[in-house]
């Protein structure tokens, strides 16, 4: 008999936790969420700094590709590339290669075109 009695407690204690849940959800009443910490600048360096290792890496893997005159520098997702290639098909090759690794945004093509043997 006296289970009988807690089913209208345990009923009252259930709709109290929903509309306490509701409450809470609707942003009256919670706990501010964790505000994520922007990226000091020496992780952001860190960052550029692998990017420009996966475009060098891609660029020297690349065939047809003649890397030994290609300087790579990024910043914020944002590669640039300077110095110089063996001829012109090099130059529209090195910036697809570029583009294609992943977390570059962007590729700026500095690279001049100068025959070997100069």
């Amino acid at each position: 008999m006296k289970s009988g009695r807690a089913v209208p407690y345990i009923g009252g204690a259930l709709v109290a936790l929903t509309a306490f849940s509701v409450y809470a959800q609707n942003g009256e009443v919670s706990a501010s969420p964790p505000v994520a910490a922007s990226p000091s600048a020496k992780a952001i360096k860190a960052a550029d700094r692998q990017l420009q290792k996966k475009v060098r890496g891609v660029l020297s893997r690349t065939k047809g590709l003649g890397v030994s005159g290609i300087s790579v520098k990024a910043r914020s997702g944002m590669v640039t590339l300077q110095g110089w290639v063996p001829d012109e098909s090099q130059v529209a090759l090195a910036t697809q290669a570029a583009q294609g690794v992943s977390g570059v945004t962007s590729v700026k093509n500095d690279l001049t075109v100068r025959p070997a043997g100069q």
